[in-house]
């Protein structure tokens, strides 16, 4: 019957109250309260709309007070409507009529009302439920989203379509599993299981609120607080958890096999990958001494080991190498991670890869020059930093099998004068067909590297958030930063100027100088503005290979119109073979 209960109307409450006879609720719970406990358990599926505002609070306007707002004014209005209509019904129909009836609400609607009151009500139902459907694959989506940016899962779920904003991945993956659910399960048992696990879940949340607010973490400043802490978030929990103990012993058991395998995804995928370490993980780290060594111990186990940012460092050439060490220090330090200095040193086919190979020793030992200057000078700039040496048949597509097996974050790399840059992308087209990149890229065409003045143009592609980063970094360190969007007449200006502030208020660049080009020509643009800057920094095209090919890039048109350091960056993404050939 609780499938029904948004759908109910005034007037059924209303035909109720003057048929109602309150003999008929007397006496209340016959049978005691116990036999109450179960069905409560089950119906909380009924009331899961309300944590679903929560989970798209990032889209909407003025959080602090709009959220509290809504999710209280909702419990309130939605439990007073849920009361007033269940006591009409059943104190105006025999409670035979609705005990065991699936559909009771329609029969009581035809009782009071008649057939079209029944056919209105039974509409109303489906819409409803559609809505509510509807409510929870935009909630769920969103929880992917948040997932996969936290690398819990995929962070290809992250992918925002271009023309309709929504994370149309998350949403196909939620919407697929619902279905294969309804396909494969059963729907009673479903919506029990489902009651369980959002009892675990509201149970959780909390006593997660008495974590932030015991932990304060730094970035922890609620515009609204609960009320009565912490016996309201104690009471919470306790009667989430406890409601649990009266469903069915076989659907515990599911509940717990579906958080058995949550736990197992994390310790197996997750934890290796993501950099969000727990609250509650942090606060008993960041206090170990006064803590059991138990609670130090489990905290340990759990918490993030892919947190070490890794800032891989392909080196080859002496000339340029301080540059991009001191480059990838910067960024290393500003994300507590770690430089890894890797000497790649390609030789003939024939030369033997053996350990014990004459030759091989001996550009191990000059490598080692190399790598010691890059370790000094990255210690220099303060930065930790591994070294490594490899010898390969193979030079520039050895970098990207080094970044995998390193787990790098980024690489920062020089321009060897080929590839890339003159493709506009990072790979060569070769590689661009056939693979993805392991991690972000940093290409250094090194005009001598200085981040004083800084020129990041943008037209809100892919890859200019991984400039944006960079240069919020720099920005942070004192850097000039100016953020260029070129437009194409004086008519688009208004235009530009909102893209362009909304674009920088989204990546932290506040701070950052805004220019808008009215000229009709992004390179000339670029080019002109760069004159009096020391670096660009700029996405890789989105254009296709074939568009590249006949046309040309407009980061290498760029390269030979300026005279600073100019930065190609970008950023793996997913893209079919047709989106690399001709573009999107």
């Amino acid at each position: 019957m609780y499938l029904f209960c948004s759908a109910f109307s005034p007037s059924l409450t209303l035909f109720g109250i003057l048929n109602a006879d309150l003999q008929t609720l007397r006496p209340f719970a016959p049978e005691g309260i116990t036999p109450l406990l179960p069905l409560t358990g089950i119906i909380f599926v009924s009331y899961l709309g309300f944590v679903q505002i929560t989970s798209v609070a990032e889209e909407i306007k003025n959080p602090g007070r709009n959220l509290p707002i809504a999710i209280i004014g909702s419990v309130v209005i939605v439990t007073v409507i849920y009361a007033l209509v269940l006591l009409a019904v059943l104190a105006a129909v025999p409670n035979e009529v609705v005990a065991g009836n699936d559909t009771a609400v329609v029969e009581v609607a035809r009782i009071l009302i008649g057939p079209i009151g029944a056919a209105a009500l039974l509409f109303g139902g489906l819409l409803a439920t559609a809505s509510s459907a509807n409510a929870s694959i935009l909630a769920s989506s969103r929880i992917n989203f948040a997932m996969g940016r936290d690398k819990i899962v995929s962070p290809s779920l992250n992918e925002v379509h271009e023309r309709f904003g929504t994370p149309y991945k998350s949403i196909a993956l939620t919407g697929g599993l619902i279905l294969l659910f309804i396909v494969v399960g059963n729907l009673e048992l479903l919506a029990t299981a489902g009651s369980v696990l959002h009892l675990v879940v509201y149970g959780l949340l909390n006593l997660a609120l008495i974590v932030f607010r015991e932990g304060d973490p730094a970035d922890y400043d609620p515009e609204f607080t609960v009320p009565l802490y912490p016996f309201t978030p104690i009471l919470g929990a306790v009667l989430s958890f406890a409601l649990i103990a009266f469903i069915e012993t076989f659907v515990i058991a599911l509940c717990g096999l579906f958080v058995a395998l949550a736990l197992a995804w994390y310790m197996l995928y997750a934890r290796s990958r993501t950099t969000r370490e727990g609250v509650l993980s942090e606060y008993i780290l960041s206090r170990s001494e006064e803590m059991p060594d138990a609670a130090v111990s489990a905290a340990t186990s759990v918490a993030p080991d892919g947190g070490e940012y890794r800032v891989m460092v392909p080196l080859s050439n002496p000339r340029t190498e301080q540059d991009l060490i001191e480059l990838a220090s910067l960024l290393a330090k500003a994300n507590d991670g770690t430089v890894v200095a890797t000497h790649i040193i390609q030789v003939p086919d024939q030369t033997p890869l053996s350990a014990d190979s004459e030759q091989l020793n001996r550009i191990d030992a000059e490598s080692e020059k190399l790598l010691r200057t890059a370790r000094d000078d990255a210690e220099t700039f303060g930065a930790d930093v591994e070294t490594k040496t490899i010898v390969s048949h193979r030079s520039f597509e050895e970098v990207f099998d080094a970044a995998r097996t390193d787990k790098a974050d980024l690489v920062v790399m020089g321009w060897g004068g080929n590839t890339p840059m003159t493709a506009g992308r990072v790979e060569s087209p070769l590689d661009e067909l056939t693979g993805n990149l392991p991690c972000d890229f940093l290409v250094m065409n090194d005009r001598g590297f200085d981040p004083s003045n800084v020129l990041v143009p943008t037209a809100g592609g892919y890859s200019s958030d991984l400039s944006a980063e960079v240069a919020s970094i720099l920005l942070e360190q004192g850097s000039d930063v100016s953020l260029l969007h070129a437009v194409d007449d004086e008519s688009e200006r208004e235009a530009g100027e909102a893209f362009l502030g909304e674009w920088a208020d989204e990546r932290g660049l506040d701070d950052a100088n805004r220019i808008v080009d009215t000229s009709d020509d992004v390179e000339d643009s670029i080019a002109r503005h760069a004159a009096d800057r020391s670096m660009v920094m700029m996405g890789a095209t989105r254009e296709g290979l074939l568009s590249r090919l006949v046309r040309g890039s407009l980061a290498f048109e760029v390269l030979n119109d300026v005279d600073c350091t100019v930065l190609l960056a970008e950023r793996p993404q997913q893209r079919s073979l047709v989106e690399r050939i001709f573009g999107r």
